[in-house]
C-alpha cells in the first residue's frame, strides 16, 4: 500500500502533520510518496510584509496549539519581520527532489526545511541555505549542487504539475492532502485533520487499513487457489 502526501514546504498545516508523516514512515508494508504542489511558486511567490506576518501568525498559533510543533523566536521575530525575504516554494522543492535523487532523503529534507523555516527562521528559498540544510542531513554538498542544477527548472516544474494533477485526481483542494493507494490502484483521501496532535491514533488507523488490504489480498488468493490454505493438511477429508 502507498500513502501519497501532497504538500508544500511553505505550508503551515503541512508542518502540523509532519509527525503523522514520520509515523507513517515507520510502518512496515506502507510506502510514503511525497508530491510538492508549489503553493508559493511562480507567480504566487511573494515577499514577506507586515500584512503577511499579521495574516499567518494566528494560523501559526493554532497550528502550534493543535499539533505541538515548535515555532521559534527566530521565525516570529526574525524571518517574519524580514521584508527582504522572499517566500518561494520552488527552490526548496528543487532541493527536496535533489536530496531524493541522491540518497532517497526527500522526506528527510522536507522535515529539515520545515524546521529550518518555522523553528530556526531561515530563508529556505535561498540556495546557500538549502545547501547547508542538505549538508546537515549528510548529503555531499558537491553532489547536491550538481543535482540541484540538474533538477532545477523543467524537472521541478514537471514535478509540481504532476503533483497538482494528482491533487485534482483525489478531488481534494489544498495542502496537505493524504490519499492511500492499495494494490488495485484506487485512491482514497484520508481526513488527516482529526489526527493532528494524535500520531498514535493515526498509526492505529493506518494499521487497520494495512490489515484490510492484507485480508483482501488473502481473499483473492484463496478464491484463485482454494487449496492454498490446505497445505498443512487442515482441509484433508477423513478416510
Amino acid at each position: 500500500m502507498k500513502l501519497h502526501y501532497i504538500f508544500d514546504p511553505l505550508c503551515g498545516w503541512c508542518y502540523a502533520v509532519a509527525p503523522l508523516v514520520e509515523a507513517a514512515r515507520a510502518l512496515s508494508g506502507l510506502a510514503v510518496a511525497f508530491h510538492a504542489g508549489g503553493m508559493l511558486a511562480g507567480s504566487n511567490r511573494r515577499p514577506i510584509t507586515p500584512q503577511w506576518r499579521d495574516y499567518v501568525m494566528p494560523h501559526d498559533a493554532r497550528i502550534a496549539a493543535l499539533s505541538g510543533q515548535p515555532f521559534g523566536e527566530a521565525y516570529f521575530e526574525g524571518l517574519l519581520r524580514d521584508t527582504t525575504a522572499i517566500m518561494d516554494s520552488e527552490p526548496p522543492i528543487t532541493a527536496i527532489l535533489a536530496a531524493e535523487a541522491l540518497d532517497t532523503r526527500g522526506l528527510d529534507m522536507i522535515h529539515r526545511l520545515q524546521r529550518a523555516h518555522y523553528e530556526e527562521g531561515r530563508r529556505i528559498a535561498d540556495r546557500d541555505v538549502l545547501t547547508g540544510q542538505a549538508a546537515q542531513l549528510g548529503v555531499d554538498p558537491v553532489a547536491f549542487a550538481a543535482e540541484f542544477e540538474r533538477v532545477a527548472g523543467k524537472a521541478t516544474h514537471g514535478h509540481i504539475a504532476a503533483s497538482r494533477a494528482l491533487l485534482a485526481r483525489t478531488g481534494a483542494r489544498g495542502f496537505p492532502t493524504f490519499a492511500v493507494e492499495p494494490a488495485n490502484g484506487t485512491l482514497a483521501v484520508i481526513d488527516a485533520g482529526q489526527f493532528i496532535g494524535h500520531p498514535d491514533q493515526w498509526t492505529a488507523m493506518l494499521q487497520r487499513l494495512l490489515q484490510d488490504e492484507a485480508d483482501a489480498a488473502r481473499s483473492v488468493t484463496q478464491q484463485a487457489n482454494p487449496a492454498a490454505d490446505c497445505a498443512d493438511g487442515s482441509c484433508a477429508r477423513p478416510d
